[in-house]
């Protein structure tokens, strides 16, 4: 059985909304330095969030997943969301079933995604609701299923981000990564293409009529895989964005060592793959296949957000599947980036050599004010054996980073 898990993260940044800082100031170059840009530091403090964790910590129906990508309905991607304001989150691999504190009932799925609903920003159970599809039987099955003309048979989606394109009539895009089985054993899969999912605005889950893409933002050279939709950075004065230059960045990673790649496209173009381009290290060009190495050692989920100070946030866990939650501090939305800066050690989840920690990332429109709500997730390579020991294993964990 393929675990699923390992589309790991990164970290997203503050908001207009959250820190209420005054967007003059923080006016930085998309694709140049400022002077004097320190990529070395950043004075925070982390603290555990288990009211967030204890959210997701449930007992029927979903309970455990990963990938858990948020996106604000409304858009505002940088502006915390309103009481009365939804956040669709997106999940890959999903638990379903019923748990006690030590055991898996009879009759438990896994399903390769979900989607869940949350109203307001706080973490109160009776405003979150989760959703699959149903099979025969009422069986659990995902949410989006591939059926592109590339699609093969037995081929799966994970998610990758996601975001509300405010100049598309509001319709929701997200990407999936088409995954086929190839061998027995917890690495036992593959990555064989890149789609795009698209919702129209105001469609409730579990999507009744959503549209897929083939995508061309697949990179397989020699083995070294590479795919975009890890992290998307929307930066739009609609979206709330602190500087914003009207573009779309959407972030790609690939091979072994876990390199960086960025590409941009205005959102009215957003479908139009032809016109998007790719940061080669000076210029923004047209051949995905020039796109430079912006950085390593980043995860397969991951995200950017602009700090108050006008310096970029990336966030993600450290080598993919570390026990660090890190960051490099960026110029821009491209960067430069600078060196790692461990802001979370997660060995306190890993109390057996089985267990692993991966997909790091923030979520900034659930953030309270000068504050970024962080998530990562916890597996184990021995999936169902640790599950039947520990049925609340394979679920969110999230901390809140705190700039002083």
């Amino acid at each position: 059985m393929a675990i699923l898990m390992y589309r790991a993260a990164l970290i997203v940044w503050t908001s207009i909304g959250i820190l209420g800082l005054n967007a003059s100031v923080l006016k930085a170059q998309t694709t140049k330095t400022t002077k004097k840009t320190d990529l070395n530091h950043l004075n925070f403090t982390v603290e555990k969030a288990p009211d967030w964790s204890n959210l997701f910590k449930r007992y029927e129906g979903w309970f455990g997943g990963d990938g858990i990508y948020t996106i604000p309905l409304n858009g505002r991607e940088h502006v915390t969301t309103g009481s009365k304001q939804q956040t669709l989150f997106i999940f890959s691999d999903s638990m379903i079933g019923q748990v006690t504190d030590s055991a898996m009932l009879p009759g438990y799925k896994m399903i390769h995604n979900s989607v869940a609903y949350l109203i307001g920003n706080k973490p109160v159970n009776s405003k979150m609701k989760f959703y699959w599809n149903r099979g025969p039987k009422e069986a659990p099955e995902p949410v989006f299923t591939p059926r592109t003309p590339k699609t093969e048979a037995g081929d799966y989606y994970w998610l990758g981000d996601g975001f509300v394109n405010t100049e598309m009539n509001n319709a929701i895009y997200i990407f999936g990564y088409r995954v086929r089985n190839v061998s027995d054993g917890a690495f036992g899969f593959r990555e064989v293409g890149n789609t795009l999912i698209k919702i129209p605005a105001n469609e409730q889950a579990p999507f009744a009529s959503y549209k897929q893409l083939d995508t061309p933002f697949y990179l397989d050279n020699n083995g070294e895989i590479g795919s975009f939709g890890a992290g998307i950075y929307v930066n739009t004065i609609k979206a709330g964005a602190l500087a914003p230059d009207g573009y779309i960045y959407i972030y790609g990673v690939k091979g072994m060592a876990k390199q960086l790649l960025v590409a941009r496209i205005k959102p009215v173009d957003f479908e139009h793959f032809s016109k998007w381009t790719f940061w080669d290290g000076r210029n923004w060009v047209a051949d995905m296949h020039q796109a430079a190495t912006l950085t390593d050692n980043v995860s397969n989920e991951l995200s950017v957000t602009a700090l108050p100070d006008g310096r970029y946030a990336l966030i993600f866990q450290e080598g993919g599947m570390g026990k660090y939650v890190a960051m490099r501090v960026g110029a821009s939305p491209a960067g430069p980036f600078g060196p790692i800066i461990r802001i979370w050690d997660c060995s306190n989840d890993l109390p057996e050599k089985t267990h692993v920690v991966y997909n790091a990332k923030a979520h900034p429109s659930l953030s309270a004010p000068g504050e970024l709500l962080i998530s990562y997730n916890i597996n184990s390579v021995e999936f169902i054996k640790d599950l039947n020991k520990d049925p609340h294993l394979y679920r969110p964990r999230f901390i809140r980073l705190k700039l002083k």
